[in-house]
């Protein structure tokens, strides 16, 4: 192929992918898979691979993330981002618009919009390509973090229209998605976000954009800052005109011709804002002419036009009964409330995280207290704050012990990090752990061997290491309590087969520091053996999509450690599968060209587990459903993805129709 039909190709890839990627992040409603969008996008690389210098900033390419920041430079607002004045009561919102009235000398009519609980940032493009992109900061001045909002897919590179504009967003990240980073951070042995606009903010401010890039990010396009050349008389015609050049806008906004129309919706999306996929906590209220909006201007901090109804957060009182120190199988040690008993968002809570020791000084947490508990993102519980002035005197402060409490070691707080960690490798709480996480569904899945049994192992002597699992006896077993000929049988046939878990398990069953499942993949994909993992240099290590500085240091640092050589040895002496294999045939993918989309909660597992499993088949697992969904699982209180299945005609399983068919094809036994 000559140089100019090169040229022309990657034009049209370019094109291609735009359009795909606005079908998926944009309208929610993709036309191809996720497999046959990656052939594209690899095709591409591979020609701006090869020819540089036709590399365009627009290119879909380039939302991977590139060479880490120094900082982030400031960026001068060309029109100044005012926040809004906030209202909290029905007759406040009454007091909003009879004053907007009376400035106004005319009735008006209003424009509605959730206000979405995330990250404002500002947009700028020229002549339809994105240029810049920066927090509100204080309004006048704000970071310039262009190249992270460049990894974020529902933020269009280039526009429909060659036109220069400034826009207005928020970038959030949804419930599922703040569930699962938080799940294999917590498995990658990080700290926790406490909540999905921590998680959003946390991860547009990273130095590193590639750590931004493996963040699932989305946004909701909300203003116009400026553009030229464009005449627009209402808001609502804003979000119309935006909606046209191509950027996502939340599809609940409503126009309004009176304040009880206004109030209607506040109270139905008060009751109601749980069943929304995204976090909000309030609702925008906006004047909807823009003339008018003009003309009553702004104070020196908000605009006179609108206001925003912030939602009361559901909060109760309970009491810290103490507080416990556990042990993760990192060494971090993690001080955890116990707590009377109370029901908060529709659960009973008993127990908080608190994180680490400077959380507990924060907030002055001491046992005895009463506490203001909610749930960050109606999921995780978390205490909001002490109430001192109900103390009794009773109250006893907490410290971090200066001893791990499961092996009496030395815990350490490493300067600059707030995570206090147990030095002792041999600590028998971090081993216990450490073997759980290796035999859990995520890691080499031995159906059978959960935390009680390893625990019931190692107590008994049996198991020391991951080695030794694969080293156990039908008598061995027989001597333990509530082990019987069938269960015993069984549980080593689940260990032998487990040997033959890809190796993309395999390195994640390690427990690497902070290699979650996603680098996992990506390693296993792109060296294919882990021996060629364990030899890869820093410069190799940080090639990898999903792997940052601090996961290519943890791998070296892993793979350098004697004690860590000789459990690979031991596990590749019994056998375990050390390369991940290639080329599967269509015998062994039963799924293959299947799309699918896990939605609500299941029993017995993950949706993670499940999804794994599912790719493993062959199937093609997607978060959103479309005309191109084959079915959906759907678990207990599946919510909007259900109903977006029904709408379309889209065949749904249950979690018993799902086992029945995948038994049918063999991807599981009976």
């Amino acid at each position: 192929m000559s140089r100019e039909a090169d040229r022309r190709r990657m034009e049209e890839l370019r094109e291609l992918l735009r359009y795909h990627n606005y079908r998926y992040h944009v309208l929610d409603d993709p036309e191809i898979s996720d497999a046959a969008f990656d052939r594209l996008m690899n095709e591409l690389i591979a020609l701006e691979d090869r020819y540089p210098e036709w590399v365009t900033p627009d290119s879909p390419t380039q939302r991977v993330g590139h060479t880490p920041a120094e900082g982030f430079e400031t960026v001068t607002h060309t029109v100044p981002l005012f926040s809004l004045s906030n209202v909290f009561s029905e007759d406040d919102v009454r007091a909003f618009a009879e004053r907007a009235q009376r400035w106004a000398g005319t009735s008006v009519d209003f424009v509605w919009e959730l206000k979405i609980d995330g990250l404002a940032v500002s947009l700028t493009y020229e002549e339809g390509l994105f240029i810049q992109g920066a927090t509100r900061g204080d309004g006048v001045e704000g970071e310039d973090i262009t190249q992270n909002l460049r990894t974020v897919r529902s933020i269009p590179l280039r526009l429909g229209q060659a036109v220069d504009i400034n826009v207005r967003g928020e970038v959030f990240m949804n419930k599922a998605a703040f569930v699962q980073l938080n799940r294999q951070r917590e498995e990658s042995g990080e700290g926790l976000f406490a909540n999905p606009r921590n998680a959003a903010a946390g991860s547009l401010r990273q130095l590193d954009p590639r750590i931004a890039a493996q963040r699932p990010l989305d946004i909701f396009l909300y203003s116009i800052g400026y553009v030229r050349d464009q005449e627009l008389q209402y808001h609502s015609e804003v979000l119309d005109y935006l909606a046209a050049l191509g950027f996502k806008v939340n599809p609940h906004a409503c126009r309004c011709q009176d304040i009880d129309e206004v109030l209607a919706y506040v109270r139905h999306w008060s009751e109601n804002r749980g069943e929304l996929p995204y976090d909000i906590d309030g609702v925008v209220i906006k004047i909807n002419s823009l003339a008018l909006q003009e003309k009553l201007g702004y104070t020196s901090r908000s605009p006179r036009w609108a206001t925003a109804y912030k939602f009361p957060a559901e909060q109760k009182l309970t009491t810290v009964l103490d507080i416990q120190v556990q042990v993760g199988r990192t060494g971090a040690l993690t001080p955890l409330a116990q707590l009377e008993p109370v029901r908060v968002a529709g659960s009973t809570v008993s127990r908080a995280t608190l994180h680490n020791e400077d959380y507990i000084r924060e907030k002055d947490i001491r046992i005895g207290d009463t506490v203001v508990l909610q749930k960050a993102g109606d999921v995780i519980p978390e205490i909001v704050a002490s109430r001192p002035e109900l103390r009794s005197g009773r109250e006893q402060r907490f410290s971090m012990p200066k001893q791990c409490p499961a092996c009496g070691g030395d815990a350490v707080r490493p300067e600059g990090e707030a995570v206090t960690r147990c030095v002792n490798n041999s600590c028998p709480a971090q081993r216990l752990e450490k073997l759980i996480h290796f035999a859990s569904r995520s890691a080499m899945d031995i159906e059978g061997l959960g935390p009680a049994r390893m625990q019931q192992l190692v107590e008994a002597g049996l198991v020391a290491g991951a080695a030794d699992l694969y080293r156990l006896t039908e008598e061995q077993l027989l001597k333990l309590e509530r082990m019987g000929p069938k269960s015993a049988r069984n549980l080593l046939q689940a260990i032998e087969a487990s040997k033959k878990q890809p190796l993309s398990r395999l390195l994640f069953a390690l427990g690497i520091r902070l290699v979650g499942i996603e680098a996992a993949r990506d390693l296993a994909s792109h060296f294919g053996s882990l021996q060629a993992v364990a030899k890869a240099s820093l410069d190799e290590l940080l090639a990898i999509r999903s792997v940052g500085p601090k996961i290519a240091a943890s791998i070296l640092d892993f793979f350098s450690e004697e004690a860590n050589q000789r459990l690979i040895s031991e596990l590749a002496a019994v056998g375990v599968t050390m390369e991940e294999s290639r080329g599967r045939n269509d015998a062994e993918e039963p799924l293959q060209g299947i799309t699918v989309v896990v939605t609500g909660r299941l029993e017995g597992c993950s949706r993670d587990e499940v999804e794994m499993l599912l790719r493993e088949a062959g199937a093609n697992v997607t978060g959103s459903v479309s005309s191109q969904t084959d079915f959906v699982v759907a678990g207990e209180r599946a919510g909007s993805k259900l109903e977006r299945a029904n709408q379309l005609g889209v065949r749904t399983l249950s979690q018993g129709e799902l086992w029945q068919l995948l038994r049918e094809r063999g991807v599981v036994d009976d």
